[in-house]
Protein backbone atom coordinates (compact mmCIF):
# COMPACT_ATOMS: atom_id res chain seq x y z
CA UNK A 1 0.00 0.00 0.00
CA UNK A 2 1.62 3.39 -1.35
CA UNK A 3 1.89 6.31 1.61
CA UNK A 4 -0.97 8.73 -0.26
CA UNK A 5 -3.42 5.61 0.64
CA UNK A 6 -2.15 5.11 3.63
CA UNK A 7 -3.11 8.71 4.47
CA UNK A 8 -6.59 8.57 2.79
CA UNK A 9 -7.55 5.89 5.05
CA UNK A 10 -5.83 7.77 7.91
CA UNK A 11 -8.28 10.82 7.66
CA UNK A 12 -11.48 9.64 6.28
CA UNK A 13 -14.35 8.91 8.40
CA UNK A 14 -15.27 5.83 9.20
CA UNK A 15 -18.33 4.06 7.49
CA UNK A 16 -20.47 3.55 10.02
CA UNK A 17 -20.31 6.58 12.37
CA UNK A 18 -22.14 6.55 16.07
CA UNK A 19 -25.32 8.91 15.83
CA UNK A 20 -25.00 11.86 17.13
CA UNK A 21 -27.12 12.88 20.11
CA UNK A 22 -30.25 14.96 19.08
CA UNK A 23 -30.51 17.87 20.58
CA UNK A 24 -33.94 19.40 21.13
CA UNK A 25 -34.09 23.65 20.61
CA UNK A 26 -35.66 25.25 23.35
CA UNK A 27 -39.17 26.45 22.26
CA UNK A 28 -39.96 30.47 21.68
CA UNK A 29 -42.26 30.25 24.49
CA UNK A 30 -39.55 28.44 26.67
CA UNK A 31 -36.95 30.90 25.62
CA UNK A 32 -39.17 33.93 26.55
CA UNK A 33 -40.05 32.67 30.17
CA UNK A 34 -36.14 31.96 30.64
CA UNK A 35 -35.04 35.67 28.97
CA UNK A 36 -38.32 36.87 31.37
CA UNK A 37 -36.94 34.97 34.22
CA UNK A 38 -33.52 36.88 33.95
CA UNK A 39 -34.74 40.25 33.53
CA UNK A 40 -36.89 40.05 36.74
CA UNK A 41 -33.51 38.37 38.77
CA UNK A 42 -30.57 40.27 36.99
CA UNK A 43 -32.76 43.17 36.60
CA UNK A 44 -33.87 43.32 39.80
CA UNK A 45 -31.01 42.71 42.11
CA UNK A 46 -29.23 45.47 39.65
CA UNK A 47 -32.22 48.39 40.42
CA UNK A 48 -32.09 46.88 44.33
CA UNK A 49 -28.40 47.88 43.75
CA UNK A 50 -28.90 51.51 42.63
CA UNK A 51 -31.54 52.27 44.09
CA UNK A 52 -31.86 50.95 47.92
CA UNK A 53 -28.74 52.09 49.45
CA UNK A 54 -27.05 52.91 52.96
CA UNK A 55 -23.85 54.90 53.74
CA UNK A 56 -22.44 52.44 56.04
CA UNK A 57 -23.54 48.86 57.20
CA UNK A 58 -24.29 50.28 60.55
CA UNK A 59 -26.69 52.35 59.06
CA UNK A 60 -28.69 49.59 58.19
CA UNK A 61 -28.24 47.40 61.51
CA UNK A 62 -29.52 50.12 63.44
CA UNK A 63 -32.62 51.01 60.91
CA UNK A 64 -34.14 47.69 60.12
CA UNK A 65 -32.56 45.19 62.73
CA UNK A 66 -31.84 46.99 65.69
CA UNK A 67 -35.18 49.39 65.44
CA UNK A 68 -37.74 46.87 64.46
CA UNK A 69 -36.39 44.43 67.82
CA UNK A 70 -36.85 47.38 69.97
CA UNK A 71 -40.57 47.53 68.91
CA UNK A 72 -41.00 44.42 69.57
CA UNK A 73 -39.85 44.48 72.77
CA UNK A 74 -42.07 47.58 73.56
CA UNK A 75 -45.35 45.85 72.24
CA UNK A 76 -44.24 42.74 74.00
CA UNK A 77 -43.69 44.43 77.72
CA UNK A 78 -46.81 47.05 77.30
CA UNK A 79 -48.79 43.70 76.60
CA UNK A 80 -47.83 41.82 79.64
CA UNK A 81 -48.50 45.33 81.81
CA UNK A 82 -52.08 45.19 80.47
CA UNK A 83 -52.30 41.92 80.08
CA UNK A 84 -53.92 41.94 77.14
CA UNK A 85 -52.30 38.82 74.97
CA UNK A 86 -49.28 36.45 75.79
CA UNK A 87 -45.53 37.05 74.38
CA UNK A 88 -46.48 34.91 71.43
CA UNK A 89 -49.33 37.11 70.32
CA UNK A 90 -46.44 39.63 70.21
CA UNK A 91 -43.15 38.56 69.61
CA UNK A 92 -44.66 36.72 66.71
CA UNK A 93 -46.60 39.40 65.47
CA UNK A 94 -44.18 41.80 65.32
CA UNK A 95 -41.98 40.06 63.46
CA UNK A 96 -43.55 39.32 60.91
CA UNK A 97 -44.53 43.24 61.03
CA UNK A 98 -41.15 44.11 61.19
CA UNK A 99 -40.54 43.38 57.06
CA UNK A 100 -43.53 45.99 56.41
CA UNK A 101 -40.59 48.44 56.93
CA UNK A 102 -38.10 47.29 54.22
CA UNK A 103 -40.44 45.82 51.48
CA UNK A 104 -42.88 48.77 51.51
CA UNK A 105 -40.27 51.72 51.62
CA UNK A 106 -38.58 49.65 49.41
CA UNK A 107 -41.67 48.84 46.85
CA UNK A 108 -42.27 52.32 46.99
CA UNK A 109 -38.39 53.24 45.86
CA UNK A 110 -38.50 51.14 42.74
CA UNK A 111 -40.63 53.54 41.22
CA UNK A 112 -40.00 57.12 42.85
CA UNK A 113 -36.49 56.94 43.11
CA UNK A 114 -36.49 56.58 39.10
CA UNK A 115 -38.00 59.53 39.24
CA UNK A 116 -36.23 61.40 41.58
CA UNK A 117 -32.65 60.80 39.89
CA UNK A 118 -34.33 61.22 36.23
CA UNK A 119 -34.35 57.64 35.34
CA UNK A 120 -37.97 56.62 34.39
CA UNK A 121 -38.03 57.59 30.91
CA UNK A 122 -35.37 55.00 30.12
CA UNK A 123 -36.88 52.22 31.89
CA UNK A 124 -40.45 53.16 30.22
CA UNK A 125 -38.69 53.27 26.56
CA UNK A 126 -37.27 50.03 27.08
CA UNK A 127 -39.09 47.17 24.58
CA UNK A 128 -38.92 44.80 27.53
CA UNK A 129 -42.33 43.97 29.30
CA UNK A 130 -42.93 46.63 31.98
CA UNK A 131 -44.87 44.10 34.17
CA UNK A 132 -41.51 41.75 34.84
CA UNK A 133 -39.34 44.83 35.36
CA UNK A 134 -41.61 46.53 37.85
CA UNK A 135 -42.28 42.93 39.58
CA UNK A 136 -38.46 42.14 39.82
CA UNK A 137 -37.72 44.58 41.57
CA UNK A 138 -40.00 43.72 44.63
CA UNK A 139 -38.03 39.97 44.57
CA UNK A 140 -34.79 41.46 46.22
CA UNK A 141 -36.88 43.70 48.74
CA UNK A 142 -38.71 40.60 49.76
CA UNK A 143 -35.76 38.90 50.44
CA UNK A 144 -34.72 41.68 52.05
CA UNK A 145 -37.87 41.91 54.72
CA UNK A 146 -37.59 38.25 55.13
CA UNK A 147 -34.02 38.56 56.44
CA UNK A 148 -35.59 41.16 58.97
CA UNK A 149 -38.36 39.02 60.14
CA UNK A 150 -36.39 36.13 60.82
CA UNK A 151 -33.75 38.05 62.50
CA UNK A 152 -36.44 39.89 64.97
CA UNK A 153 -38.13 36.54 65.43
CA UNK A 154 -34.72 34.82 66.55
CA UNK A 155 -33.71 37.82 68.78
CA UNK A 156 -37.28 38.61 70.32
CA UNK A 157 -37.65 34.17 71.10
CA UNK A 158 -34.33 34.27 73.02
CA UNK A 159 -34.79 37.52 74.65
CA UNK A 160 -38.48 36.73 75.55
CA UNK A 161 -37.52 33.20 76.24
CA UNK A 162 -40.48 31.82 73.45
CA UNK A 163 -39.95 28.56 72.79
CA UNK A 164 -41.31 27.68 68.94
CA UNK A 165 -41.51 23.91 67.79
CA UNK A 166 -38.57 23.11 65.41
CA UNK A 167 -41.26 21.07 62.78
CA UNK A 168 -43.13 24.77 62.55
CA UNK A 169 -40.16 26.53 61.50
CA UNK A 170 -40.35 25.89 57.80
CA UNK A 171 -43.86 27.29 57.93
CA UNK A 172 -43.06 29.98 59.67
CA UNK A 173 -40.12 30.50 56.78
CA UNK A 174 -42.67 30.19 54.50
CA UNK A 175 -45.42 32.80 56.15
CA UNK A 176 -42.94 35.07 56.48
CA UNK A 177 -41.96 35.19 52.71
CA UNK A 178 -45.79 35.40 52.00
CA UNK A 179 -46.28 38.57 54.14
CA UNK A 180 -42.74 39.87 52.73
CA UNK A 181 -44.08 39.81 49.24
CA UNK A 182 -47.47 40.63 49.67
CA UNK A 183 -45.93 43.95 51.73
CA UNK A 184 -43.47 44.19 48.39
CA UNK A 185 -46.41 44.51 46.01
CA UNK A 186 -48.19 46.75 48.50
CA UNK A 187 -45.10 49.96 47.95
CA UNK A 188 -44.92 49.04 44.59
CA UNK A 189 -48.55 49.90 43.93
CA UNK A 190 -47.85 52.92 46.66
CA UNK A 191 -45.17 53.90 44.14
CA UNK A 192 -47.15 53.72 41.14
CA UNK A 193 -49.23 56.58 42.96
CA UNK A 194 -45.67 58.03 42.28
CA UNK A 195 -46.24 58.91 39.19
CA UNK A 196 -49.06 61.18 39.75
CA UNK A 197 -48.49 62.66 42.98
CA UNK A 198 -45.11 64.50 44.25
CA UNK A 199 -44.83 63.33 47.50
CA UNK A 200 -45.20 60.04 47.68
CA UNK A 201 -43.37 59.18 50.87
CA UNK A 202 -45.90 60.76 53.17
CA UNK A 203 -48.51 57.86 51.35
CA UNK A 204 -45.64 55.62 52.15
CA UNK A 205 -45.36 56.69 55.70
CA UNK A 206 -49.44 56.96 56.69
CA UNK A 207 -49.50 53.01 54.70
CA UNK A 208 -46.60 51.73 57.33
CA UNK A 209 -48.61 53.45 60.52
CA UNK A 210 -52.13 51.60 59.06
CA UNK A 211 -49.98 48.30 59.04
CA UNK A 212 -48.92 49.25 62.77
CA UNK A 213 -52.82 49.67 63.88
CA UNK A 214 -55.18 47.45 61.70
CA UNK A 215 -53.33 44.04 60.75
CA UNK A 216 -53.83 42.61 64.30
CA UNK A 217 -50.74 42.45 65.25
CA UNK A 218 -50.16 44.36 68.23
CA UNK A 219 -54.26 44.68 68.78
CA UNK A 220 -56.51 41.65 68.83
CA UNK A 221 -58.77 41.55 65.62
CA UNK A 222 -61.39 41.36 68.76
CA UNK A 223 -60.88 44.12 70.48
CA UNK A 224 -61.04 46.42 66.73
CA UNK A 225 -64.14 48.12 65.29
CA UNK A 226 -65.99 45.93 62.50
CA UNK A 227 -64.43 48.05 59.93
CA UNK A 228 -61.20 48.07 60.85
CA UNK A 229 -61.09 44.26 60.70
CA UNK A 230 -62.54 45.06 57.45
CA UNK A 231 -59.79 47.26 56.26
CA UNK A 232 -56.83 45.35 57.68
CA UNK A 233 -58.25 41.95 55.86
CA UNK A 234 -57.52 43.40 52.81
CA UNK A 235 -53.98 45.25 53.90
CA UNK A 236 -51.23 42.47 53.93
CA UNK A 237 -49.57 41.36 57.13
CA UNK A 238 -52.92 40.68 58.30
CA UNK A 239 -53.02 37.15 57.16
CA UNK A 240 -49.31 35.79 57.37
CA UNK A 241 -49.32 37.03 61.00
CA UNK A 242 -52.27 34.85 61.42
CA UNK A 243 -50.47 31.87 60.22
CA UNK A 244 -47.77 32.80 61.74
CA UNK A 245 -49.28 32.87 65.54
CA UNK A 246 -51.09 29.30 64.36
CA UNK A 247 -47.55 27.55 63.76
CA UNK A 248 -45.49 29.17 66.31
CA UNK A 249 -48.43 27.53 68.98
CA UNK A 250 -47.78 23.84 66.95
CA UNK A 251 -51.12 23.74 64.87
CA UNK A 252 -49.90 22.68 62.02
CA UNK A 253 -48.96 23.75 58.12
CA UNK A 254 -52.52 22.59 58.09
CA UNK A 255 -54.55 25.14 60.22
CA UNK A 256 -52.30 28.14 58.89
CA UNK A 257 -52.87 27.10 55.15
CA UNK A 258 -55.86 29.23 54.51
CA UNK A 259 -54.49 32.26 56.60
CA UNK A 260 -51.25 31.66 54.16
CA UNK A 261 -53.52 30.88 50.66
CA UNK A 262 -55.38 34.42 51.73
CA UNK A 263 -52.32 36.42 52.13
CA UNK A 264 -50.95 35.14 49.07
CA UNK A 265 -54.34 36.10 47.76
CA UNK A 266 -53.32 39.50 48.85
CA UNK A 267 -50.07 39.81 47.53
CA UNK A 268 -51.55 38.75 43.93
CA UNK A 269 -54.56 41.49 44.53
CA UNK A 270 -51.63 44.32 44.82
CA UNK A 271 -49.86 43.19 42.15
CA UNK A 272 -52.10 43.43 39.76
CA UNK A 273 -53.61 46.80 41.17
CA UNK A 274 -49.32 48.25 40.56
CA UNK A 275 -49.81 47.40 36.97
CA UNK A 276 -52.50 49.02 36.31
CA UNK A 277 -51.75 52.22 38.27
CA UNK A 278 -48.20 52.07 36.10
CA UNK A 279 -50.06 52.09 33.20
CA UNK A 280 -52.47 54.47 33.92
CA UNK A 281 -50.47 57.17 35.51
CA UNK A 282 -48.23 56.40 32.64
CA UNK A 283 -50.34 57.70 29.96
CA UNK A 284 -51.35 60.70 32.03
CA UNK A 285 -47.58 61.71 32.75
CA UNK A 286 -46.90 61.58 29.10
CA UNK A 287 -50.17 63.18 28.11
CA UNK A 288 -49.33 66.27 30.82
CA UNK A 289 -45.02 65.98 30.02
CA UNK A 290 -44.61 65.51 33.58
CA UNK A 291 -42.84 61.99 33.62
CA UNK A 292 -39.82 63.38 35.56
CA UNK A 293 -41.11 66.42 36.94
CA UNK A 294 -40.63 67.00 40.62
Amino acid sequence: MTFPSLLASAVAPPLFSPPTPHRRRPHRRERLGMKTLRLMTVGGTIAYRALFNWTTPGMFIGTLLVGPLFQLLFFAYLGRQLQVADDRFYIVGNAVLTASLACVFGGTMAVANERRYGTLGHVLLSPRSRTAIFWGRVIPYAGNGLLIAVVTLTAGALLLGLRIPVSALPGLLLAMAAGSLACGFFGLTLGALGLRFRDVWVVSNVAVALLLLLTGVNVPAAGLPGWMVTVGNALPITHAAEAARRLAAGDGLAAAAPALGQELLVGAGYAAAAVILLKIFEVESRRRASLDAL
